[in-house]
């Protein structure tokens, strides 16, 4: 079971995985009830689960939650919508990568949240805004990415092509597009877990609801037990939609998962 990368039984799996989930759930269980440390800094998940109750009885946490994944739904989307093309044209042309790469390698270092002040005064404060801070903080990379998975295509597969007749169209189309597929979800899949990590800094524009302006909100009253709440409802919700990418992944390209 640990030689390198051979395959172990989906129980095996399913238990490693289970014992990964329920370590750091025990160690701060033992931490915040034995180690003397103040509940102001570190409550315990009773107390985290509780105030999920309490937020889903008293206030809107289910709005909170749908709006916030509307939000980095169509910042990604947007980003993915943009992107893909772009990444596909600058991981086949040299000139085009030439042309574009380094300024988006530019660009990607700078902090989403630098941009704020800018995206108010160009798009406002409504729901645009937000949407802008997430398809920032995840267009550049995703290009970037995309890019690299075109560029890992075999140029041996291009070549057979181009030897056979095929016209550039027909390459992009026949042969780099298909096999780039796999990668490309997968960089799909990444780049979505990176926008849920810019939206408590785009609730930050004149939000009034929202997973992050719970968060934001709940630090300002000292409420660390709905901070924590928050952050694992972000962090359940990232971990139901990757399992979704993955159980596309496998759907779509049962070769590469032994099927």
């Amino acid at each position: 079971m640990w030689s390198i990368r051979l395959a172990i039984s989906r129980r095996n799996y399913g238990v490693l995985a289970l014992v990964g989930l329920l370590l750091p759930l025990l160690s701060w269980s033992l931490l915040s009830a034995y180690a003397g440390v103040n509940p102001v800094f570190l409550p315990g998940p009773i107390t985290v689960v509780t105030r999920i109750g309490t937020w889903a009885m008293e206030d809107d946490l289910m709005g909170d939650i749908f709006i916030s994944t509307m939000r980095v739904v169509a910042g990604w989307a947007l980003s993915a919508l943009l992107a893909v093309p772009l990444g596909l044209l600058i991981g086949s042309w040299r000139a085009v990568q030439a042309l574009l790469e380094p300024l988006t390698d530019f660009i990607r270092y700078m902090p989403a949240v630098a941009f704020i002040p800018l995206v108010m005064l160009w798009v406002g404060i409504d729901e645009g805004a937000k949407v802008a801070i997430i398809f920032i903080g995840t267009f550049f990379q995703m290009v970037l990415m995309v890019a690299e998975d075109v560029r890992s295509v075999p140029m041996a597969q291009i070549e057979a092509a181009q030897t056979m007749g095929a016209t550039r169209l027909e390459v992009l189309d026949k042969v780099i597009l298909p096999s780039a597929k796999p990668a490309v979800l997968d960089t799909l899949r990444i780049t979505m877990g990176w926008a849920w990590t810019y939206l408590v800094v785009a609730e930050l524009v004149a939000a009034n609801s929202g997973l992050g302006f719970a968060i934001l909100k709940a630090q300002r009253f000292l409420q660390t037990d709905k901070i924590f709440a928050g952050i694992l409802l972000i962090g359940f919700i990232g971990l139901a939609i990757d399992q979704l990418f993955r159980l596309l992944h496998r759907h779509a390209f049962p070769w590469l998962h032994g099927r």
